[in-house]
């Protein structure tokens, strides 16, 4: 078999890179592992995904439809007219939603589609994808696999933790094909606010990208909802042209194994990318696409399991909000600590607390300018575990951090 210069050029993904990191280092003895490091909830399932799963087994000898059933799209679409207190109609589940497996495939893809095989005759150069440093990982290797120039705009401390794509170079953006940009943030927690979405909207339109906002966090908030995409473009007049969003019931609703989220906005590109979806897409199963539409429907779920996630940020402030590098996101269940060196960190709190924890630097890469990775001073702890587990595991991540 050929070498793949795409596949080389991505390295292992992160949590490759932990496993190789602790390889070597045992945990502390006589204590149970804590595993803070990956991002998948710990609450129980709702009871109406099991029911609606067996109400529906008759699908099971059935292919389901790539783009999702009316009855899952039109629960979508109601949810997110609910949700940002969009027009109604704005939103037609025939023509502006499709189903995806969770989210993290159709962020792959939608590079594919977007992604044009040479300059599209401008010019300028080959074809560039924006996004944020530091990121979550699917964005770089899509946008590499898809023969496009990554260029990752630093999302640090300095500018909020969100990346500032309006004062790049005029000719760098005319090159642009797709950007990307997660808010809540994964890992920093930062929000984009509705002003800074309405710019980006103005933007992506302004130079002909895509613009892909991953909202999979948008449910977990402290303060107020965090605003969407599709509510900047309603108070932009209700176009929804150049916007793509993108939901998940991974973190919404505790059903990471569920598979079950969706693509919303602009009608041409979904079009697009249910073409590419039909030739190499996954869809949902018919029993499974049911318990999604249920959950859509029904936010007690939601409030419940924020209040638990508020619980979880004060415990984490409480135990380590003394701590130098300590600061509170405003949505998302990731504390982004500084620590000044992550993968030390990282060592410890497994040598000393049988705590895993992800290197910051594993989220992010080197700065081209300058060759400094942004992400190496922190470490990325998720809180997503019952109260208890999770005190076991910041208490004894504190006292390694000590040591």
């Amino acid at each position: 078999m050929r070498d793949h210069p795409g596949l080389d050029l991505l390295g292992d993904y992160p949590f490759q890179r932990l496993a190789a990191l602790l390889k070597d280092i045992p945990a502390a003895e006589g204590m149970a592992p804590i595993l803070m490091h990956i991002g998948e909830p710990q609450l129980p399932q709702p009871a109406m995904v099991a029911e609606a799963v067996a109400r529906e087994s008759h699908l099971w000898n059935r292919y389901p439809p790539v783009e999702g059933t009316s009855d899952f799209r039109a629960a979508a679409a109601a949810w997110l007219t609910r949700r940002y207190g969009l027009p109604d109609g704005m939103v037609d589940p025939e023509r502006h939603v499709i189903a995806a497996c969770g989210t993290r495939e159709v962020l792959f893809q939608t590079a594919l589609v977007a992604v044009p095989d040479r300059d599209g005759g401008t010019g300028a150069g080959p074809p560039v994808v924006l996004m944020p440093n530091p990121m979550y990982h699917v964005y770089y290797g899509a946008t590499v696999l898809a023969g496009a120039e990554p260029v990752l705009v630093p999302a640090t401390a300095e500018s909020g933790f969100m990346p500032d794509y309006a004062a790049l170079d005029p000719n760098l953006l005319r090159r642009t094909a797709l950007a990307y940009l997660c808010s809540p943030g994964n890992p920093q927690g930062a929000v984009a606010s509705l002003e800074r979405l309405q710019t980006l909207i103005e933007l992506a339109r302004e130079h002909g990208f895509l613009l892909a906002l991953d909202e999979c966090y948008s449910e977990i908030w402290r303060g107020s909802p965090p605003p969407g995409g599709l509510e900047a473009c309603a108070a932009l007049g209700g176009e929804m042209e150049g916007v793509l969003v993108f939901h998940s019931l991974s973190k919404r609703s505790n059903a990471a194994g569920l598979r079950a989220g969706f693509v919303a906005g602009d009608a041409a590109a979904l079009a697009r990318l249910l073409r590419l979806r039909n030739y190499g897409g996954a869809p949902i199963p018919g029993p499974l696409q049911a318990a999604a539409a249920a959950l859509w429907r029904d936010e007690d779920h939601v409030v419940r399991s924020r209040a638990h996630y508020q619980a979880l940020f004060e415990l984490a402030r409480r135990i380590l909000g003394n701590r130098a590098g300590y600061h509170d996101s405003p949505g998302g269940f990731f504390l982004w600590l500084d620590v000044g060196d992550g993968e030390a960190a990282a060592r410890a709190a497994w040598r000393h607390g049988a705590v895993k924890v992800m290197p910051g630097g594993y989220m992010s890469r080197p700065d081209s300018a300058t060759g400094a990775n942004p992400g190496d001073r922190y470490i990325r702890i998720a809180l997503v575990h019952d109260l208890d587990t999770a005190e076991a595991g910041l208490s004894r991540l504190a006292d390694a951090l000590e040591r």
